[in-house]
């Protein structure tokens, strides 16, 4: 049933406006009962668990952050068939993201290209969201700072977000490769690295002794970073003890879409494009990291055979953003079938 009705609905979002169209794709989630969603879709997910992190996932395919930014949809998501769930990027105070338009499709490539710039409503905002869903699923929250921010300050940012959501995730992420915040990547390495990181480790563990509970972090990082940089990013990740890291978010590469219509757009490139970098960075980084933390792969994932392509080069789960958009929750049958 499936089959025959996402293509008939994609080509109706696909003539609006890509932003429009996702928020029209949230309210229909949001407007679904559960138990048709279900009925469709969950049943045809074959169970798949893994143990990461010290977490029981019911299967290896989650949603990336970015496509529920404030936590609209939590429960609509697992109905679907995600096996987790990951909401943001949050940030401390709400703020509107970058002026319209901020996000183009690219479709003779399965690509798309957004500045979105951590359009949120606040952490606040988010929480509350996640207390009304009641959600009892593996949740992870990604968190980021606001724009305004400076980035010699944003340990802040990080460490009050991390904070407010340690009572409600399952685990978090530090996304510091978005390429649409000024300065964020400049956080992926050196000085500006390590602050970072022992400044969250620190309040990771008093967070841990006060709740009586260890919630993992993970870090996100571009698939930007040069093969030469990638060795000191394992070394820190190692140093500090993060708990995963997260491969790839979105690119400034324009390879795979030259001549393309948006393709000089400026932002974050996702999709298939981005399919053989991302899976590199993960190879390097397993053989970097030796097995010592989880790799969670995101980043061109757009079949079943791109999700075993990642698990085979050393990531532990893997998810989906904008293969998600191109092929709806048919992939996650896919994806889940053939990492079984």
């Amino acid at each position: 049933m499936f089959s025959l009705f996402y293509p008939s609905l994609r080509t109706l979002l696909f003539q609006m406006d890509p932003e429009t169209a996702h928020h029209w794709t949230l309210k229909l989630l949001r407007s679904t009962p559960l138990l048709p969603l279900n009925a469709l879709f969950g049943a045809h997910v074959p169970a798949a668990p893994r143990r990461v992190m010290n977490i029981d996932f019911p299967n290896p395919v989650g949603l990336a952050a970015g496509l529920d930014k404030d936590g609209e949809c939590i429960n609509a998501w697992a109905a679907l068939g995600f096996g987790f769930v990951e909401i943001g990027t949050v940030t401390p105070r709400p703020q509107p993201g970058n002026p319209k338009p901020r996000m183009f499709r690219l479709p003779q490539a399965e690509a798309l290209i957004n500045r979105m710039g951590f359009n949120n409503g606040g952490v606040d905002n988010l929480i509350e969201r996640i207390r009304q869903s009641r959600f009892k699923g593996v949740l992870g929250v990604n968190i980021g700072k606001n724009a305004n921010t400076p980035v010699e300050r944003a340990s802040n940012d990080y460490l009050i977000g991390l904070r407010a959501v340690y009572p409600w995730a399952s685990y978090v992420t530090v996304n510091i490769s978005s390429p649409n915040t000024p300065g964020l990547r400049d956080l992926q390495y050196g000085a500006a690295l390590d602050g970072l990181l022992a400044a969250l480790k620190a309040e990771q563990q008093r967070l841990a002794d006060s709740y009586g509970r260890y919630v993992p972090l993970a870090l996100k990082i571009a698939p930007d970073i040069a093969d030469a940089d990638l060795p000191t990013v394992a070394q820190a990740l190692r140093r500090y003890g993060l708990d995963a890291v997260i491969a790839t978010n979105t690119t400034f590469s324009r390879t795979g879409v030259e001549g393309l219509r948006h393709a000089d757009e400026a932002g974050g490139l996702s999709g298939a494009p981005l399919r053989d970098r991302a899976t590199m960075v993960v190879r390097n980084l397993a053989e970097l990291l030796a097995g010592e933390l989880p790799i969670i792969a995101s980043g061109g994932i757009m079949c079943g055979a791109d999700a075993a392509a990642r698990i085979a080069a050393g990531a532990s789960l893997v998810q989906l953003y904008t293969g998600f958009i191109y092929r709806g929750p048919a992939l996650i049958q896919e994806v889940v079938r053939a990492l079984r």
